[in-house]
């Protein structure tokens, strides 16, 4: 488990956040005391291929139904439910 102060842990936040993907457990500490620990998310991965093939899916149905709409109409369709 790496220790690194919470100056260090601003100039090098990536780093520190590619070293915690990878596994590492980083100590952040302010004023040499512990204040925060930098972790991995654990979880479930994005699969992009399972995510293409429900979009696809999502399309034929839309289909079936006669609904068709260009990406630019869909993208307004979302904008009006933003109001």
């Amino acid at each position: 488990m790496a220790t690194v102060g919470l100056f260090e842990a601003k100039t090098h936040l990536s780093a520190l956040v590619e070293r915690a993907k990878n596994g590492e457990e980083i100590v952040i500490t302010q004023r040499r005391r512990p204040v925060a620990r930098l972790v991995a998310v654990e979880g479930p991965t994005l699969d992009r291929a399972a995510l293409l093939e429900d979009l696809l899916e999502l399309r034929r149905n839309f289909q079936a139904r006669g609904i068709s709409a260009t990406p630019e109409e869909i993208k307004s369709w979302i904008d009006e439910g933003r109001r």
